[in-house]
């Protein structure tokens, strides 16, 4: 797939095999997402040359599976160099963890399919109230269809963790979570118990990925936000960031990534983004810098957040107005398209890769350009100018 970050790229993968064990995990919540596009992954095809991977049905465990060692079939040495040409990413022996995803229509789903073409092994956190209906989705091949990687083959993810990104070790769980319904049966599921079960089953990881926020009153304007709503959507939409870097770090190899995403509304006015979610995208802008030094000092690692631009998916519609935001962004960006969630998770393999070696600490706009408008151009009050548009 061709994108305006990834012009001339070409993507070269062979899959490498490794046991896996586990259980399930991540959370999404109010991150704009948006479900990909088969047409954009079939342009991609024309670009890429990915070695084949076992259906993700059989490389699938929960924690109550044992272990199972995937098979796939690695590109010969004279194929892989015949594929490639211009700057590959290449992504082989690498190991994520995208942290938020719970569905297959959101961006971190739309990161690990992008991470995996470029032959990255995916791990993944899914928040724990939507564990069983995820799980159960992709033992039933609900996601098939999304899990389809350039070359054909499907995404392949090795092991899901419960994840509530909200606490950082089991004593910050209130008695009432605990007892809760929805987290019966789950366990080892607080940010210190994953980075642990992590290590424990891999030692190490190359890639960490946020794709998860919250804002329980996402839709009530700042100045009527209760302090709890206001320091919900700081704890799980930036705050939790903080908690993955810092119990991964001892665990991310030197020279590895991590990439958040955040939203225009840190920055700019975007009535209806309420809640305080516009703060807390402000706090995880302003933490990626810190972070980026910090961790950069300490282990080498680099740290990005990817700002997108307005997407349709199920967490996206929870702000109630995602497709007022679409037209506008099409009406009004340099790019008059629709975003794909492609588009990000492309931008997201590029960052993690070594072509992206020295950018850190950098918010990244994949926004069709909007980022860069002063004024909707689409106002009939500029009517009466020559505005040029997209004859497509």
């Amino acid at each position: 797939m061709t994108t305006t970050s990834f012009s001339g790229l070409q993507f070269a993968m062979s899959r490498s095999c490794i046991p896996s064990s586990q259980k399930i995990a991540d959370a999404g919540a109010v991150v704009l997402g948006g479900k990909s596009k088969i047409g954009s992954w079939n342009k991609l095809a024309s670009a890429c040359h990915i070695a084949s991977v076992q259906p993700f049905g059989r490389g699938f465990t929960s924690s109550s599976i044992k272990s199972v060692k995937s098979v796939t079939k690695a590109m010969t040495e004279s194929s892989a160099q015949s594929a490639v040409s211009g700057l590959p990413i290449n992504l082989k022996g690498k190991r994520a963890f995208i942290a938020g995803v719970a569905d297959d229509n959101g961006y971190g789903w739309a990161i690990a399919k992008s991470l995996a073409a470029a032959g990255a092994e995916i791990l993944v956190g899914t928040w724990v109230p939507a564990l069983n209906i995820f799980e159960s989705s992709l033992r039933r091949g609900k996601f098939d269809e999304s899990r389809v990687l350039p070359d054909g083959s499907l995404m392949e993810i090795t092991k899901v963790y419960p994840l509530d990104a909200v606490f950082d070790n089991l004593d910050d769980v209130p008695e009432d979570i605990k007892a809760n319904k929805r987290y019966a049966g789950s366990s080892k599921w607080t940010v210190q118990e994953v980075v642990e079960s992590v290590k424990e089953d891999f030692d190490s990881i190359d890639i960490l990925v946020h794709s998860l926020a919250n804002g329980p009153e996402v839709t009530k304007p700042l100045l009527e936000t209760s302090r709890k709503g206001y320091l919900a959507a700081i704890s799980a939409s930036s705050y939790s960031y903080v908690s993955l870097l810092k119990h991964f770090l001892p665990i991310l190899n030197p020279g590895g990534s991590s990439i958040s995403l955040t939203y225009i509304a840190s920055e700019r006015i975007i009535p209806g983004h309420g809640g305080g979610m516009s703060s807390a995208k402000a706090a995880l802008e302003s933490d990626t810098r810190v972070l980026a030094f910090e961790a950069g000092r300490k282990r080498k690692i680099r740290v990005n957040t990817i700002s997108a631009g307005p997407l349709r998916s199920r967490a996206a519609k929870a702000i109630g107005f995602i497709d007022m935001m679409i037209d506008y962004s099409s009406a009004n960006a340099p790019l008059q398209k629709e975003l794909s969630a492609e588009e990000v998770g492309n931008t997201a393999a590029f960052l993690a890769s070594p072509l992206a070696s020295a950018i850190t600490g950098t918010v990244l706009y994949v926004d069709n350009g909007l980022n860069a408008m002063g004024v909707g151009v689409d106002s009939p009050i500029f009517k009466d100018l020559d505005i040029p548009k997209d004859q497509h």
